[in-house]
């Protein structure tokens, strides 16, 4: 079945499943859903509710993470497949708070974790929700980690450029 692999393959291309053995794997995907966006349709937008109990993973396609800057849209990240979006609302945190817009620019298929199918996990199979819950701390780590690097260079930029800050 290709929406099977599609689910396997990103899941394996994931943080979420780096310390998940194959059977774990699949018992996961077996809790997801796939839903497909053509080019130019919004995934994710600051205010919107109906995935916001949900983890989102690429499965396939090119996905732009933006955000609002000054009336402009700055890109923040281009999405590869087994990357995350939705993290601060699946883990319980304000949607109304997110200021980031997730936006499919090719034909994509992304795959929807929600947070109820995963906690159902929490008494028959805590070792996973461990460890995809630490999956998810490494991802946003990275992000971190990115984005700080990237500050750094803008930094220095302007220092060479300007020769103050």
């Amino acid at each position: 079945m290709v929406t099977n692999e599609l689910v396997l393959n990103a899941l394996r291309c994931s943080t979420l499943s780096e310390e998940l053995r194959d059977s774990e794997i699949e018992l996961l995907a077996s809790l997801i859903t796939v839903r497909e966006y053509k080019a130019g349709e919004y995934i994710l937008k600051p205010g919107e509710t109906e995935l916001k109990d949900s983890l989102l993973i690429l499965g396939s396609g090119d996905v732009e993470a933006t955000a609002n800057t000054g009336g402009e849209q700055m890109t923040l990240h281009m999405l590869q497949t087994g990357d995350l979006a939705g993290i601060i609302g699946f883990v319980g945190g304000n949607v109304m708070q997110i200021s980031a817009t997730t936006i499919a620019k090719t034909d994509s298929k992304v795959l929807v974790l929600e947070r109820s199918r995963f906690e159902s996990l929490l008494n028959s199979q805590p070792a996973i929700v461990y460890y995809v819950m630490r999956g998810i701390v490494r991802h946003v780590h990275g992000i971190v980690r990115r984005m700080n690097t990237q500050s750094v260079e803008m930094t220095n930029y302007i220092h060479r450029v300007h020769g103050r800050y």
